[in-house]
């Protein structure tokens, strides 16, 4: 059954009429409320993502024409066209899809728990602590990708643990969050210095390589550890995005709207911070696109809330196309992928520090 809804909300002296749908699904018990220009914004990121992977496996020294892309895909088709496509370009592609939608949808949850912009784990430490973890699992144990996986995440969690503990005073609360994240980042930054320079050279390039992040040579055992990862932990973030909304509106509100708050920041900082360690397990510490997602598709979507299937589906879309820029813009070269998005975040950041700045004056 469907039900359209409207409401005036009143923007910058202006009145706009917002439309939804309400979709209620298995007789009644689950109601799903859908936007229409948040839908329209989701297909097209979703269409966005599709024609870039597409270009990616397409284009490179080796060329395979769009027509034949689909048939390789499938295994059929000349034998190199398979061997690149399903050997190569494809899990590389699927890679940033995956881990950009992780980081998406990590940051849209960080940034409504501290209710500020600037809350996403790559500013608040967690992807620091993740990389921590990772780099003494490289530098100290010289352990394997498996272990180095484990050690990113263990490493995330035990970091989200520490900055909860450190601001949850009176309550997880706006910038208390993200200074705290901020501090604790710095010290877990003094640690890897530490580490790199008592290493061995080799050991110290590879894991300084490794920590600007990149996608070169991800396989299908990459997309399946962080595909898993989206699976178990994506619909349970999703679930928990009413009552993060409700959050957004103040700790006290939220309680009086029968939202479990303590528990509902425990479950969602330890789910959000897992996801960004499996993603960086993979992919080293890519910069900046859990900070820009969740703000970008909340302005396309125009919504006053967390939205975070679109912040998932705008992550992707983000890391899709560094990738593909990365693998082109000097090729035969190519660049890190970490290394485009920290031009495109860094950028985007200083920006967002201005209309903050600029807001703050009016």
């Amino acid at each position: 059954m469907t039900t359209l809804i409207s409401a005036r909300s009143a923007e910058g002296g202006r009145v706009r009429l917002r439309t939804a749908w309400a979709l209620r699904l298995w007789g009644g018990r689950v109601s799903v409320l859908v936007r229409p220009r948040a839908l329209a914004v989701g297909l097209v990121l979703v269409a966005v993502s599709v024609a870039v992977v597409a270009l990616s496996v397409s284009v490179g020294d080796y060329a395979i024409p769009l027509e034949r892309v689909p048939g390789a895909m499938l295994g059929f088709g000349e034998r190199l066209d398979v061997f690149f496509v399903q050997g190569v370009r494809l899990p590389r592609a699927l890679t940033a899809v995956a881990v950009g939608a992780s980081l998406g949808l990590a940051g849209a949850v960080f940034q409504s728990l501290s209710r500020n912009a600037l809350g996403s784990p790559d500013i608040i430490g967690f992807t620091s602590g993740a990389a921590t973890g990772a780099v003494a699992a490289i530098l100290v144990f010289g352990a394997g990708r498996t272990v180095v996986s484990l050690g990113a995440i263990g490493a995330g969690l035990a970091t989200a643990a520490l900055v909860y503990l450190l601001a949850m005073k009176g309550g997880v609360q706006g910038y208390r969050l993200v200074l705290v994240g901020i501090g604790v980042s710095a010290v877990l930054g003094a640690v890897r210095d530490y580490l790199m320079t008592r290493a061995d050279l080799t050991d110290a390039m590879g894991a300084q390589i490794w920590m600007i992040g990149s996608l070169n040579g991800r396989g299908w055992g990459e997309v399946a550890a962080v595909c898993a990862g989206l699976v178990v932990l994506g619909p349970l973030l999703v679930g928990l995005g009413r009552r993060l909304r409700y959050m957004e509106l103040g700790e006290d509100t939220a309680r009086g709207l029968g939202v479990p708050t303590q528990v509902t920041q425990v479950v969602a900082l330890a789910a959000a911070s897992a996801l960004t360690g499996a993603a960086i397990a993979v992919a080293g510490p890519i910069g900046f696109v859990a900070l820009a997602a969740p703000q970008l598709a909340r302005r396309l979507a125009r919504s006053g809330g967390t939205t975070l299937v679109l912040s998932g589906l705008m992550g992707a879309a983000l890391l899709a196309v560094a990738d593909l820029v990365a693998m082109r813009v000097l090729a035969p070269a190519q660049l890190p992928v970490g290394v485009v998005t920290a031009v495109i975040g860094g950028s985007y950041l200083l920006w967002l520090l201005y209309t903050e700045w600029r807001g703050n004056r009016a």
